[in-house]
């Protein structure tokens, strides 16, 4: 019997749809049973069973799985469950009804359109938020952690259609990454997002997390990322080498405190760079909040309904999920 339908009959869940595939696994959305007819949505990855059998990513995979299971914050997708059935292992998580922003920021471009600066510096807030959590993470012996990221990118940050922004995905690209080779040996993350010292091979703290998320705030001023290139290599040059911009010539909307931010968010030393998420987060919420009433949850809610209707004078519905897919007939060969 395949994984899929051991999840199925033994753990009843009922797989409603699939979410997203790609190089390690399926996600699919599941609702899951209880007594007295309880029901609750959840997300399940399944890993692809050619990950599952091999004993290093077995370890590491476990191993970072472990680290994230007590990461519990409003901005972070919280994992509720590690397991193994049929040969694969999978994982249960928080289910986010809502777009991933690379899915915004396509909508974005769709539309011809450019994200409000105050929006996107708070949805980039709500991220700080979620990372300091991460980072300053200790155990139970009050010991510091070490959790870093490192994919930080548009397609791992969650927005609820809610207004709610949650970061996802700790952990798994680390337990990838590791499987042969030790951290300082591989490059983390994708290549128009790290940080130069992960594009330089060198080992990565939280700071290198910021690097990337100053990249991310920087596409949501601008609608494109300054760093992708055709090839991996030249977007790798691209984060040592190319001069960092002058964000206000390129979008006249963007402030001076705006603009001390995103420049100390990109900076290539990493002892000029914010060295805590916090310290980033402080920045934000000042220029967001310190003489006006500035973004929340909920006006954020309201922006995304507004960039999904079809026009000006008609309401659409938001975004109609997949057409649901019996569980029978999903296989795993596709990449998620």
């Amino acid at each position: 019997m395949s994984a899929l339908k051991h999840i199925v009959n033994e753990l009843h869940y009922e797989l409603t749809r699939k979410i997203s595939e790609g190089g390690m696994g399926v996600v699919y959305e599941a609702v899951q049973a209880g007594m007295g007819q309880f029901r609750k949505v959840v997300a399940i990855k399944l890993i692809r069973e050619e990950y599952s059998s091999i004993h290093e990513f077995q370890k590491n995979f476990i191993g970072e799985a472990r680290l994230v299971a007590d990461l519990i914050h409003t901005n972070i997708v919280q994992t509720y469950h590690l397991g193994q059935i049929g040969g694969q292992y999978f994982m249960t998580m928080e289910y986010v009804s809502g777009v991933n922003l690379e899915q915004f920021l396509d909508r974005h471009a769709d539309m011809n359109r450019t994200m409000p600066v105050e929006l996107a510096a708070f949805i980039i807030s709500r991220v700080c938020r979620g990372l300091n959590y991460a980072h300053a993470k200790r155990d139970r012996d009050d010991r510091l952690i070490g959790i870093v990221h490192r994919d930080v990118n548009p397609k791992n940050i969650m927005l609820a259609y809610e207004g709610d922004v949650k970061l996802t995905d700790f952990g798994i690209a680390k337990a990838l990454d590791l499987m042969y080779n030790e951290e300082g040996k591989v490059i983390p993350g994708k290549d128009e997002y790290i940080s130069p010292e992960g594009a330089s091979y060198a080992v990565t703290d939280a700071r290198s997390d910021i690097f990337s998320l100053g990249i991310v705030l920087s596409e949501l001023l601008l609608g494109k990322n300054l760093f992708r290139a055709p090839q991996r290599l030249d977007s790798r040059r691209n984060i040592l080498t190319m001069p960092i911009p002058n964000f206000s010539a390129l979008r006249p909307e963007i402030d001076p405190k705006l603009e001390a931010i995103l420049q100390r968010a990109l900076q290539r030393d990493r002892a000029k760079r914010y060295q805590t998420a916090f310290e980033m987060m402080t920045d934000l919420e000042l220029y967001l909040y310190s003489d006006r009433y500035g973004p929340t949850n909920e006006k954020l809610a309201v922006y995304i309904r507004e960039i999904y209707e079809k026009d000006n004078s008609s309401r659409a519905p938001l975004p109609a999920p997949p057409p649901l897919r019996p569980p029978a007939a999903t296989t795993l060969e596709s990449q998620w």
